[in-house]
Parts: structure tokens; C-alpha cells; sequence
């Protein structure tokens, strides 16, 4: 304890003291006045100072005048609470009570705090349904988290982001619809030892949950929830990040179930369970020439279904960095789209991409104890650049079938590596002049790539 802090400790203790005296001296007429109890009805005051002195305060956003009917406004009331939060000298804990649906427009909640804060979700805090809502404000963001060190989100509650009428406005659903930009559910942007577990996000605007520029991040015990049809709602976003674990976590949704790009590193990825959406991806990366570094990256223990992928890496034509020292291990995959895939040839666009020379570079990506069944008769796929072949990609022990009887196989193209243990499908040369012309060895087991 500073000097400052042990000098308003001492002055509480006299307090106190003062207050103690204060109640045996008039002890005598405590009796009559119906007792200690009633008495020390009389001293609000002293249980207002205790309450400060506490090593930690609550703050209920009820108390504060939040409706939580899901009808009112309460946008207000949460950034003053936050604001008392944020700027208490002790730990402070934000209650958003169960059995309630606390209405939010767009809201920014900022740091740095001058102590932890917790936000404490047992009840319902729900996105306004109108996109209109948003006119005049960043279309990207709904709860946004920024600057905040040693948060946490937790309480088994749920973030309802409403995002029906901005998917039935997409121009990923109609294309006559005008492509805009969609809000995020949750973002987090630079909080360094962030928690976030035990909480249920459904139906996000486009993106559930979004982790950019965070450094040192535990993840566990969410839901992650949206239909299979909704237009790039990713569950788990992770941008320019650095040490983050996701573990013990659900997600159906109709994008990545999780998604690693441009500049993260050191993340791991366990006890996940997806399907529907577009399976575990890193990528894409490298869009529009930028340099993109993702490394370090481990996926163990994961059970994929009924996705449009499996485990992919991609990436698009013409940009550089590179994607290195990736793990996925212990994957189970059932009815899955393109299992295992690397695409240096990624173009999500209504348009071919022009070909270029120069890409992200893939070396050092393994492949252990991948099982399941494929959803399509070519569940290995390997298409990497002519300029920047793939290097050091290794599969051990695996074993994905048809899931509807028959042979399933692989294409390889400029990539080289090495398989152990029993692969099947076998991996293949590619002999043929074009990623067009596929070259298919379903028979064979090489042993180098």
C-alpha cells in the first residue's frame, strides 16, 4: 500500500473507531430505541464508508435506472456505469442481471481503467433491430471494447446482436442489394489479459466476436450461435493478436466457426466443436498485395461438421508474409466439404482474380490424427503457388472416407513435404501444366510430397 493509500486507510480505521464509541456510548439507550439493530439503522453513513473500503465494489445497472425490457433505451445508463467502473480505484464488477433484456445501441467502452473491471452477463443485452440505427455511426461496430487491460466477461447470459434484417440486406444474400459494411457483436481491440467464458452470443450483425490487437487472451465455454445462411458471420475473429487461447467452445454459424488472420501469432485452439459454417480457417491473407504474418498457431482436439470446410489455410494471389509452424491435430470430421485444404488461390469475389507471381508463403503446416468423413470426393487439397510452393507440409495419420461410399482422393500442386503412418488419401504428385488440369493419385502412398 502507497503512502496516499495507507494515510486514507488509518483515517477510515479512526472513523470507524470514532463510530464504534459513538454506539457504546450511547449504548444505554440502545434498548430503548429497540435494540443495536435499530440503532445502527440510524448510521447509513457507516455502511456507505465500508462499502468504499471494500476490496472490491458491485455495481448493479438496475440501481442505475436501466429498464431491461427490451423496449427502453438503456445505452446510457451503461456507458455511466462503466464509466464509474472504469475509473474506480478498486476492483469493480458490472452486474447485468439475469431475467432482464437491457436494450444497446452502439456503445464504445473505453479504457485504460484504473483497476480491473469485470462485466458480469446474466441476463440479456440486445442489439436494436433497425440497422437504421446505426446511421451516422461505425457500421462495423455494436459492443466494442477498446484499450481495456485485465477485463473480463463472463455470467452465462447472452448477447443477442438481432442481425436478421442486415443479413436479409446483404449483398451476400441478394446481390442486388448495395454491399455495405456490418457490425461486429463483440469487438475487443487492444485489452491485453482479456477474459471472456461462460457466455452465449447469437445472431451477430456479420462478425460474432472479434479479437483485434490483443495480447494474452483466455477464451472459453462460449456458444456461438447463427443460421447457417447468414452472410460472413464468423464466430471467432482473431486479427493481429498475439498469445490466445479459445477452448471448450460451440459455434454454428455461416462462416468460419474461427478465423486467424494478418499478424497473429502464438494461438491455440482447443476442444472445439463446429458445424454448420465454414470450418477452422487461417486466412484469408494477403488481399489487395498486404503483408500478412500468421505463425505459431495449434489446433488440437476439434469435432467439424456438416462444414463447407474442414481445416484450410488460404490465400489470396499477388500478396507477401507468410504462414508458418501451424498444428492441427486431433480433428474429427463428419459429412465436411474439402476436409483438409490449402488455397493459395483464394478469390471471393464476383470477378476472376488476375493472376500473380508473388504470394504469402506456406511452410511448416502438419496434419496429425485427422479422421472422418467427406462430403466430397476430393477431401485433401493442396493448390499452392507456382512462384512460392508450399514447404514442410506434413500428415500423419490420417484417414478421411467418402460419406457416401466410394474413393476419396487428393490434389497437390507445387507442394512438398512428407506423410507417416497410414494417409488416406494418399497424397499426391501433380503432373499436370495448370491448376486447372488436376492430377489425381488415388491409389498410391508416397511418402514425399
Amino acid at each position: 500500500m502507497n503512502k496516499a493509500g495507507s494515510l486514507l486507510f488509518a483515517s477510515g480505521r479512526k472513523f470507524v473507531c470514532a463510530i464504534v464509541y459513538f454506539v457504546l456510548l450511547f449504548s444505554n439507550f440502545a434498548d430503548a430505541a429497540g435494540g443495536f439493530d435499530s440503532l445502527l439503522q440510524q448510521l447509513p453513513e457507516l455502511g456507505v464508508f465500508m462499502k468504499v473500503f471494500e476490496s472490491r465494489i458491485e455495481l448493479n445497472v438496475k440501481d442505475y435506472g436501466a429498464k431491461g425490457d427490451g423496449i427502453g433505451d438503456d445505452t446510457k445508463v451503461f456507458m455511466d456505469v462503466w464509466d464509474i467502473a472504469c475509473s474506480s480505484k478498486v476492483e469493480s464488477r458490472i452486474i447485468i442481471p439475469e431475467e432482464s433484456y437491457f436494450l444497446v445501441k452502439p456503445i464504445s467502452l473505453g479504457g485504460p481503467c484504473h483497476s480491473k473491471v469485470t462485466l458480469t452477463i446474466a441476463g440479456s443485452i440486445v442489439a436494436p433491430s433497425n440497422p437504421d440505427v446505426w446511421d451516422g455511426k461505425d457500421t462495423r461496430k455494436w459492443l466494442y471494447f477498446h484499450n481495456v487491460h485485465h477485463l473480463t466477461v463472463e455470467g452465462g447470459g447472452t448477447i443477442d446482436g438481432m442481425g436478421q434484417e442486415w443479413w436479409a440486406t446483404s449483398c451476400k444474400t441478394d446481390p442486388k442489394n448495395p454491399c455495405r459494411h456490418a457490425p461486429t457483436a463483440i469487438t475487443f481491440h487492444r485489452c491485453n489479459n482479456l477474459v471472456v467464458k461462460n457466455l452465449m452470443i447469437v445472431n451477430g450483425q456479420q462478425m460474432q466476436m472479434a479479437l483485434t490487437t490483443c495480447d494474452t487472451v483466455s477464451v472459453s465455454h462460449l456458444s456461438v450461435f447463427a443460421p447457417a445462411g447468414s452472410p460472413n458471420t464468423d464466430g471467432i475473429h482473431i486479427s493481429e493478436s498475439t498469445d490466445v487461447e479459445v477452448k471448450d467452445t460451440t459455434v454454428r454459424t455461416g462462416d468460419d466457426c474461427i478465423s486467424i488472420v494478418s499478424n497473429s501469432s502464438k494461438v491455440q485452439i482447443r476442444r472445439i466443436v463446429c458445424g454448420p459454417g465454414h470450418g477452422i480457417s487461417i486466412g484469408s491473407l494477403g488481399e489487395s498485395g498486404t503483408c500478412d504474418q500468421v505463425y505459431d498457431v495449434s489446433v488440437r482436439g476439434a469435432f467439424l461438421s456438416n462444414t463447407e470446410n474442414g481445416l484450410r489455410i488460404k490465400t489470396w494471389q499477388g500478396g507477401s508474409g507468410f504462414v508458418r509452424n501451424v498444428t492441427f491435430e486431433d480433428v474429427w470430421m463428419q459429412n465436411v466439404s474439402n476436409p483438409i485444404i490449402i488455397d493459395q488461390y483464394y478469390c471471393d469475389s464476383t470477378k476472376p482474380c488476375p493472376n500473380k507471381t508473388c504470394a504469402v508463403n506456406v511452410e511448416n503446416i502438419s496434419f496429425v490424427n485427422i479422421k472422418g468423413t467427406s462430403a466430397t470426393k476430393e477431401a485433401i487439397i493442396f493448390a499452392c503457388s507456382d512462384a512460392s510452393p508450399c514447404e514442410g507440409v506434413y500428415l500423419e495419420d490420417v484417414e478421411i472416407v467418402s460419406a457416401y461410399g466410394g474413393v476419396t482422393t487428393s490434389f497437390c500442386w507445387e507442394v512438398k513435404g512428407s506423410t507417416s503412418g497410414y494417409v488416406y488419401p494418399p497424397v499426391c504428385y501433380s503432373d499436370c501444366n495448370s491448376f486447372i488440369k488436376k492430377s489425381v493419385l488415388p491409389t498410391t502412398n508416397l511418402q514425399a510430397i
